[in-house]
């Protein structure tokens, strides 16, 4: 596969890690995204591509592409014989500039980008990229229409700051530290954070520690699951199963087992790294 990715320039690069251009053969029909403290949005110009969000979930298809706000449980991706988009990584409170709901109403239930933007401005930025010269010359397209549509959002300020806090401690800070020091009531905080994310901090919190969790984890050595779980602040390793279970679906051993497997069989992919084979 082709992956081609940038960081936008400002005042983009405050809500978004990057954008990015992919297209080919994906190593594997579904793939399984845990969740991770980021959103994303993706403008389709293949085939479609279907989702399933959460295991109980039916699967849908998305021939236009997708929005989904920072999850809380594992999605799962099938990729037709050959995929072609670009898309944007957001931090978690990325994409509230772009929407015209709150992130709440949008928490584990991905849309399409015509529910977002409209159709008809939807169908013309997927002409003006698929008749871009090149990845980089899509990726400008795609930011150009970003810094079109970046509005005011009330309580961005605070949501960002508090958020990037949870960020550089990888969610080890405690809430009520957050309010003291943002000058706000907890209720506040919360509802400025369901608003403009989609979940609390303290469900941030616990998302930006899993995370931080996993990339630990050397998927080609011996694992002490313990002393991974103690150093990462889970109250006990059943604990620390019980929240691998949560967010993946799988248990920490099944979850490395299936690593091994994408490690094997697609040494140095590109996708390899937060991709989990489905099939």
């Amino acid at each position: 596969m082709e992956y081609v990715s940038r960081a936008p320039r400002p005042p983009l690069d405050g809500l978004i890690d990057d954008l990015y251009y992919l297209a080919g053969t994906s190593p594997y029909a579904r793939l399984r995204l845990p969740p991770m403290p980021a959103a994303l949005l993706v403008v389709n110009l293949g085939a479609p591509f279907r989702i399933r969000a959460g295991a109980e979930a039916e699967t849908a298809a998305y021939d236009d592409g997708c929005l989904i706000t920072m999850p809380t449980r594992a999605f799962e991706f099938g990729y037709p014989p050959r995929t072609r988009s670009v898309g944007v990584h957001f931090k978690p409170w990325g994409p509230a500039p772009f929407l015209a709901m709150p992130a709440a109403e949008l928490c584990d239930r991905p849309v399409t980008l015509e529910q977002v933007w409209g159709r008809p401005a939807v169908a013309a930025l997927r002409d003006r990229l698929a008749s871009a010269d090149g990845p980089h010359q899509m990726l400008t397209l795609l930011e150009e229409e970003l810094m079109r549509r970046l509005g005011e959002t009330a309580g961005l300020g605070l949501v960002r700051h508090t958020g990037s806090v949870l960020a550089a401690t990888s969610g080890a800070v405690a809430i009520g530290d957050l309010t003291v020091a943002a000058g706000v009531s907890s209720t506040h905080l919360a509802q400025r954070f369901k608003q403009l994310i989609g979940v609390t901090p303290k469900r941030l919190a616990r998302i930006h520690r899993f995370t931080a969790t996993v990339f630990a984890i050397d998927p080609a050595g011996p694992i002490d699951w313990g002393e991974l779980a103690g150093d990462a602040g889970y109250f006990d390793q059943a604990h620390f199963g019980h929240e691998f279970r949560a967010f993946t679906g799988y248990t920490p051993t099944q979850y490395v087992e299936v690593r091994r497997r994408f490690l094997r069989e697609h040494p140095g992919h590109v996708l390899d790294g937060w991709s989990l084979p489905a099939d």
